[in-house]
C-alpha cells in the first residue's frame, strides 16, 4: 500500500495540500500588489509630481503630452535590456501547463529572474494578463517543496499540479476554471489524450478533495489577503442579463462577430510572429518597436493598455459616455495588440485582456442594436474566448465567475459556435 494510506501521512498530504493552496494564492496577491502599486507610481505618481496631464488608466485620451510613448519606449528599452542581459523568458500558460504534465514539476532555477521578466510588461502598460509568468513561478516554487518532502512519500511531489491549480483559481476566482485547466490537455484547448492520467495514487472521489482543498486554499488566502491589505485583482461582475426576443434573434450574429474578433487575434499573432522571425535575436529593438506600437494604439485608444481587469469595471460604469465605434475598435485592436507585444518580446498572458476585447465588442453593439448590454458582453466574450481557446467548456468555466447561470445558455452556444468553425488554414499552426 501507498504511503498515503498510513493516517500520519494522510494527514500530513491533506495538511500540505491546503498550505501549499494558500501558498499560491498569497504568491497572487503578492504579485498582484506590486503590480498595481507599480502601476499607480508609473503612470498616476510621476505625472502629477512632473506637473504634466495624468494620463487616468481607462478614460479619456492621454491629453496632447506623449507621457505614454515616454513610458513605453522606456518600457521597451528596460524589457529588451533585461532579456539581453539575463535571458530571462516566461512560458506562457500552455508551455508551463504542458510541463507541468509531462513531468510533474516545473523548473525552480531561476525564479526571481522570471518573476522580474513577468512583472515588467504589466508596469509599462502592456496588453497582456499576468497568468503566464506568474504561474510558472508558482508551480517552480511548489516544486521545489514538493522536492524536500519527497521522503514522505512520492504523492508530495504533485504539490505543483495542485499549487498550479490553486494559483489559477486565485488569479481568475475561477474555482471551476482552475479545477479543470490543469487537467486539461492544454489551458488552451488542445486536445491530449492523457489528460486524465494523474499520478496522485488515491481513488476518484478523493482525489476531488484533495484539489477541492487546494483551490479553497488558494482562493481563501487570495481574498483574506485582500480583504486585509488591499489589493488584487479578478475577474468582472456582470448582473443577469435580460433575454427576451429580440436578445436571442442577435445571438448569433453576435456570436460571429466575436468569433471574427479572435481570429484577428490569429492574424496578428502569425504576422507578428514572422516580424519578429525577421528581426533576428534584437530583444531590444524588438521590444522597443512594440512599445511604440502600444503607445500609439493607447493614444488613439487609451482602453488597449494594459491587462483589462481594472477597465472592465470603469467601462461598465462609463460605456454609455463612449461611441460604439469607439468600444468595437478597442475590442478588435486589442485582440490583435495582445499576441504581437508578446512575439515581440512583452511575454505574458492573454486571457484577460481577451475577455475585455469581447466586454467592449459587446458594449459596443448593444449601443448599436439595442439588445441588453450584458447579454452582448456574454455573447461577444464567450465567442471571442471560444475563437481563441478553441474549448467551450474551458470558456464557460473561466466565465461563470463573470456571469449569473442565468445566460449560461447562451454563453455555450456562442463559445461552440467560435470554436466549432474551423480556423481557415493560414492562421493555424
Amino acid at each position: 500500500m501507498d504511503d498515503l494510506a498510513k493516517p500520519k501521512n494522510r494527514a500530513l498530504f491533506l495538511v500540505s495540500v491546503a498550505v501549499t493552496g494558500a501558498f499560491a494564492g498569497a504568491a497572487v496577491w503578492l504579485f498582484f500588489f506590486a503590480m498595481e502599486h507599480g502601476i499607480d507610481y508609473l503612470w498616476t505618481e510621476i505625472p502629477h509630481m512632473l506637473g504634466v496631464a495624468s494620463p487616468e488608466l481607462a478614460s479619456g485620451p492621454f491629453g496632447f503630452l506623449p507621457y505614454p510613448f515616454f513610458v513605453c519606449l522606456l518600457g521597451g528599452l528596460v524589457i529588451g535590456l533585461y532579456e539581453k542581459m539575463t535571458g530571462a523568458k516566461t512560458d506562457d500558460l500552455n508551455q508551463v501547463m504542458a510541463k507541468v504534465k509531462q513531468d510533474g514539476r516545473y523548473p525552480y532555477d531561476n525564479l526571481g529572474k522570471l518573476s522580474l521578466a513577468a512583472l515588467l510588461p504589466l508596469l509599462f502598460g502592456g496588453s497582456i494578463g499576468p497568468e503566464a509568468g506568474l504561474t510558472g513561478v508558482i508551480a517552480g516554487l511548489c516544486s521545489w517543496v514538493g522536492d524536500r518532502m519527497r521522503r514522505f512519500g512520492a504523492e508530495f511531489r504533485e504539490l505543483t499540479l495542485l499549487g498550479t491549480q490553486a494559483a489559477l483559481t486565485a488569479l481568475f476566482t475561477a474555482p471551476v476554471f482552475g479545477f479543470v485547466a490543469p487537467l486539461a490537455g492544454s489551458a488552451d484547448g488542445d486536445e491530449d489524450p492523457a489528460s486524465d492520467e494523474i499520478t496522485i495514487k488515491l481513488p476518484k472521489a478523493q482525489k476531488t478533495v484533495v484539489y477541492g482543498i487546494a483551490i479553497a486554499g488558494g482562493l481563501g488566502a487570495y481574498l483574506l489577503l485582500g480583504q486585509l491589505v488591499g489589493g488584487g485583482m479578478g475577474m468582472p461582475r456582470f448582473e443577469a442579463a435580460q433575454v427576451g426576443n429580440l436578445e436571442l434573434a442577435w445571438l448569433i450574429p453576435l456570436s460571429f462577430v466575436g468569433t471574427a474578433c479572435g481570429w484577428l487575434y490569429f492574424v496578428s499573432e502569425h504576422a507578428s510572429e514572422a516580424l519578429a522571425h525577421a528581426m533576428g535575436e534584437r530583444p531590444v529593438a524588438k521590444a522597443m518597436l512594440a512599445g511604440l506600437v502600444l503607445a500609439a494604439c493607447g493614444t488613439a485608444l487609451p482602453f488597449t493598455m494594459f491587462a483589462g481587469e481594472t477597465q472592465v469595471d470603469v467601462l461598465m460604469e462609463t460605456y454609455l459616455t463612449i461611441p460604439a465605434g469607439m468600444l468595437i475598435a478597442t475590442g478588435l485592436v486589442k485582440a490583435m495588440l495582445t499576441p504581437a507585444l508578446i512575439n515581440m518580446g512583452w511575454r505574458g498572458g492573454h486571457f484577460f485582456p481577451v475577455i475585455f476585447s469581447g466586454v467592449s465588442l459587446g458594449y459596443g453593439l448593444a449601443i448599436l442594436t439595442g439588445a441588453d448590454p450584458v447579454f452582448c458582453v456574454a455573447v461577444c466574450t464567450a465567442s471571442t474566448m471560444g475563437a481563441v481557446m478553441r474549448q467551450p467548456v474551458m470558456v464557460v468555466g473561466l466565465l461563470l465567475m463573470c456571469f449569473p447561470l442565468k445566460g449560461i445558455v447562451c454563453m455555450i452556444i456562442a463559445a461552440a459556435i467560435a470554436a466549432g468553425i474551423p480556423l481557415p488554414k493560414p492562421l493555424r499552426k
